[in-house]
């Protein structure tokens, strides 16, 4: 993300000095903000904080890159003091993740989709806990 960010800003720096087109630029920018289908696992690493509809606390969770499985993650989710697995991807901006309480059951999913115009910081979709199948839809924003 550095990488893309010093990019962009050089890019705009020579824009400015009228040493890069704004076909360039333009190009540059939309790197750096993806479209909603060209999100990867790659945009779902780092800090993300969960509203839920119809539940009072929220959520943060942290992703990172999966140990064994190269195009998805896995973290962890905090609910203030309680804390639970995740693993999941993305995949043309359809988000899935799976929570579990003991490391072993899936406890809850997450189903969802990547909010166009949010970059990949923005996802939107379903919470469905197992034990009583009770639903709540979700925001997920990026911290």
């Amino acid at each position: 993300m550095k990488r893309r960010a010093s990019r962009l800003l050089f890019v705009l720096a020579m824009s400015a000095c009228g040493l890069a087109s704004a076909q360039d630029v333009g190009r540059s920018v939309a790197v750096a903000c993806p479209k909603a289908h060209e999100v990867t696992h790659a945009h779902l690493l780092g800090m993300w904080r969960a509203e839920f509809d119809g539940l009072a606390q929220g959520a943060t969770l942290l992703l990172e890159k999966h140990p064994e499985l190269g195009e998805s993650v896995r973290g962890r989710i905090n609910r203030n003091g309680e804390r639970a697995e995740v693993a999941g991807d993305v995949d043309e901006g359809e988000f899935t993740l799976e929570e579990s309480e003991n490391g072993v059951n899936i406890s809850a999913t997450w189903m969802g989709d990547v909010v166009e115009g949010s970059c990949g910081r923005e996802i939107r979709g379903t919470w469905q806990a197992e034990r009583d199948r009770r639903s709540h839809s979700f925001v997920l924003r990026k911290m």
